[in-house]
């Protein structure tokens, strides 16, 4: 319980500035647990698909490959069913490759979507820290200005505490959601890093099973 009346005095006493802190923090981690919740589910579909996908390749059972790539709405499914797509007229390597690469931007966007977002919340909770911490320091000067002069320092050194909490507040909530941002970033390049790696086993598969090149006609 004392826990509880220090954390809701501490807030209390931030002034106004708490309030907008607590929106951004709200904000912020709605996007990181929408985020972290997609990316997961996007990193086990893409397994589950490609363990599907992968052994109809090496048997070279391309129309089934289109058939389950098409059923799922995964990254995955969305590179592979490009480069499947263009088999059938490709007559290079290259012109499948350059069919994944369209995929593949096209599904970046999405895996990034709204995570930047996060550390623009970080920073914007540090300067609404910031700002708060200023505008009481004014407040703070002004009503000192005109108090009587043996109360003028204990009433200061007051002041400055409270308007010292909404810094610390924005600190409070910037670390956290500076460290999630980091983590969101981390597992979206992992799972960009694993669909590039899928597109090049799934070309060297074609290769090895048709009879696309990577020369010229």
């Amino acid at each position: 319980m004392d826990i509880y009346a220090s954390i809701v005095g501490f807030f209390q006493s931030g002034g106004l500035f708490m309030y907008p802190i607590v929106v951004v923090l709200a904000l912020g981690m709605a996007i990181a647990i929408e985020r972290y919740v997609y990316l997961t589910l996007a990193r086990s579909t893409n397994k589950r698909i490609w363990s599907k996908i992968m052994p109809l390749l090496a048997a070279g059972n391309y129309q089934q490959a289109i058939a389950v790539s098409a059923e799922s709405k995964s990254a995955i499914s969305r590179i592979l069913g490009y480069g499947l797509s263009r088999m059938s007229s490709a007559r290079r390597r290259d012109d499948v490759e350059m069919a994944m690469q369209e995929g593949l931007m096209e599904t970046v966007p999405r895996l990034e979507k709204r995570t930047h977002y996060i550390a623009t919340f970080a920073n914007i909770a540090t300067l609404l820290g910031l700002l708060g911490t200023i505008i009481g320091l004014i407040q703070a000067f002004t009503a000192v200005s005109t108090a009587n002069a043996a109360d003028k320092a204990d009433m200061l050194s007051a002041s400055i505490s409270v308007a010292m909490n909404t810094t610390a507040f924005g600190l409070m909530v910037a670390i956290p959601l500076l460290l999630i941002y980091t983590v969101l970033q981390s597992k979206t390049t992992e799972l960009v890093d694993s669909l590039e790696m899928a597109s090049v086993k799934f070309l060297n598969v074609l290769t090895e099973k048709s009879p696309i090149g990577g020369g010229a006609a």
